[in-house]
Parts: structure tokens; C-alpha cells; sequence
């Protein structure tokens, strides 16, 4: 059963969820845990699945894999502790490199904090969503409501940049 059917058979048969929940919680909860560290990632990843349940009569059925749209239900939960996330990346620019381990992204790297913290927000969601969730263009671009060209054009120009700042993506 693909996503799309689960999800449609789930607003009669609320256990047909669980269908999706298994195939993607993982991949979900693993790319909020390296944005925001596992202790948020529980949480947040929780909510992204309850939110998914709540929405699931708004899921596009004509995609039949529900993981961009999870991943965008994540990246927006994400985008509401952004703040806080911009604050540590901050804080791990200017300090030397950590050994923590299931922590956020970048946190044993003071360089990398420093060049997520100089990409514009919607360029920094793009290269995480490629980097830590491994999703390709065409998910990226509907996990953020993009166009697939705009995704490459941006991972490029990313790419370029942090290649003259001395970083290899």
C-alpha cells in the first residue's frame, strides 16, 4: 500500500495511518534531530506526525509518497524554533569544536555553524533538506512549495559559495 492510499483509507480506518507513521518516522525524526538535537526531536517529530493525522484530507493524493510532505510539516515545525536554532549555531561559531555526540548539526564544527548562519533561510532549509534528509529535488521542492529548478539553482549558488568560503559540500 503506497502512502497516498493509506492516507486516504485512514479518514475511515484510523489505523491505515500507522502505515505511514512506520515507513517515515525514522527518515523524519532523524533530519529534526540533526537540526535541532534528539531531546527536541521527539517532540517535534511527534508533532509532525500528529499534524500529518490532523491534515492527512489536505495530502495531494496524486503524490504517492507522503515523505516531502512530511518533511515540510517538519521544516515549518523546525522554522518555529529557528530563533533558538540561530542561536546556537551563533554560539558554536564563536567556540571551539565539541565532542558531543546526537547533537545539532555543525556542533563539532565552529565553521560549518558559521557558514548555516550566513545562507539565507530559505537557502539554509533547501541544503539541510538535501543534506541531512537526503531528499531530491523534485521532494525538496514540495516539501517547500518550490519549484524543482528553484531547488537547483539554490543547492548550486549554495555550493558555490561555501566552496570560496573553504567549506566542501
Amino acid at each position: 500500500m503506497d502512502d497516498a492510499l493509506a492516507l486516504a483509507r485512514s479518514k475511515v480506518e484510523h489505523g491505515s495511518f500507522a502505515v505511514v507513521f512506520e515507513r517515515h518516522f525514522d527518515a523524519v525524526f532523524g533530519y529534526i534531530a540533526r537540526r535541532v538535537g534528539r531531546e527536541l526531536a521527539e517532540d517535534l517529530a511527534s508533532e509532525t506526525f500528529t499534524r500529518a493525522f490532523s491534515d492527512r484530507a489536505r495530502f495531494d493524493p496524486a503524490h504517492r509518497d507522503a515523505r516531502p510532505w512530511l518533511f515540510g510539516i517538519a521544516t515549518n515545525l523546525i522554522c518555529g524554533h529557528r530563533r533558538s536554532e540561530e542561536r546556537q549555531l551563533r554560539a558554536l561559531a564563536r567556540q571551539a569544536a565539541l565532542p558531543v555526540h546526537d547533537a545539532p548539526l555543525a556542533a563539532n564544527d565552529p565553521a560549518i555553524a558559521a557558514a548555516l548562519l550566513r545562507l539565507k533561510r530559505g537557502d539554509r532549509e533547501v541544503l539541510l533538506l538535501h543534506a541531512l534528509a537526503g531528499l531530491s529535488y523534485d521532494e525538496i521542492a514540495t516539501a517547500l512549495a518550490i519549484a524543482p529548478g528553484t531547488v537547483g539553482s539554490r543547492l548550486t549558488r549554495i555550493r558555490e559559495r561555501l566552496t570560496r568560503e573553504g567549506i566542501h559540500a
